[in-house]
């Protein structure tokens, strides 16, 4: 009798549609306090609570571990000890799930700010008529840091809307800056949207020395980490009008904490890190470990395979 492959699967609710692989899978799941315990009987490690520092903190630790781990999720730094890194095993992630989602986002929050929205629903509730002009978004600057598949829907979409766009990548290529660029590209840009993933070269790379290159009349966003900006300098750099706004969907420390001064900064947009989730998001990710699984199962090679050294899928 042919034993079937053990999937441990690291839990968030909902949890994750599975049913494709009934029969062909023995599906064990677990939570955080658990999985340590659990892993050396796994096969397979399908990290669905992807804000979970759970699979750094397990890894390390005596007996065997999964040959594969899969992260629901764009980032792996949540998950990549030394251990893991250093491991044989193979890490694959959601690459392709937000791209489009999370540029759309990008793209609402242009176009929010250059129309500014958020005052006129402002007026809206204090019935107020109050005229004002808004900015033409065509012809604008955009420096798009991180040069993957999202940073790449970003540029995409933004040229869609007439905006002049730079890429900044890890490596210069064709179509690519590379890091030496960066500062010249961001002193000229309107809007600076981080999406980058987060290294070691690129932890808080948004700094003070960062802000301060921006024009005044620059808006950031990022979409990337939150450890890619160094908050207290972008504080320091809204309430002294270095800049003229920001919008965040990612943090350091997440969920935002209630006594954070983030939330009341002036011109400084907060979302609850939802910028790449759109209705049925979770099945698609669902949907898309169940096509990998089935390659592994059947001996073929696995796509979406992070670089474990430097943090994401190379190739682009």
């Amino acid at each position: 009798m042919t034993t079937l492959p053990t999937l441990l699967v690291l839990d968030a609710e909902p949890p994750p549609r599975l049913g494709r692989l009934t029969g062909r899978a023995r599906i064990v799941h677990t939570d955080a306090a658990h999985l340590a315990e659990r892993l050396p009987q796994a096969d397979v490690l399908l990290v669905w609570d992807f804000a979970s520092h759970a699979v750094r903190e397990a890894w390390p630790g005596d007996g065997p571990r999964p040959r594969w781990v899969h992260t629901a999720s764009a980032g792996v730094d949540h998950l990549m000890g030394p251990e893991l890194a250093a491991s044989d095993t193979v890490v694959t992630n959601a690459r392709g799930i937000f791209d489009q989602p999370i540029a759309e986002y990008v793209a609402a929050l242009v176009l929010a700010v250059a129309k500014d929205l958020p005052r006129t629903l402002e007026h809206q509730r204090e019935r107020t008529w109050r005229h004002r002009e808004g900015r033409r978004v065509a012809g604008t600057r955009a420096c798009v840091v991180g040069s993957g598949p999202i940073g790449r829907a970003i540029v995409r979409t933004l040229k869609a809307l007439g905006v002049t766009t730079a890429l900044v990548g890890r490596v210069p290529r064709t179509g690519v800056h590379g890091p030496a660029d960066l500062d010249r590209l961001i002193s000229r840009a309107d809007w600076v949207i981080a999406a980058a993933p987060l290294t070691e070269e690129t932890y808080r790379m948004f700094d003070t020395h960062r802000f301060g290159v921006m024009q005044p009349s620059a808006f950031f966003v990022n979409v990337g980490r939150g450890q890619l900006v160094d908050e207290d300098a972008l504080a320091h750099a809204l309430t002294r009008r270095w800049i003229t706004g920001a919008a965040l969907d990612v943090f350091t420390t997440e969920p935002l904490p209630e006594d954070s001064p983030l939330w009341g900064l002036p011109g400084l947009i907060v979302s609850p890190h939802m910028s790449g989730d759109t209705v049925g998001w979770r099945d698609e990710l669902a949907a898309q470990f169940v096509e990998l699984y089935e390659r592994w199962a059947a001996g073929r090679s696995l796509v979406n395979v992070v670089d474990k050294k430097r943090g994401y899928v190379p190739g682009h």
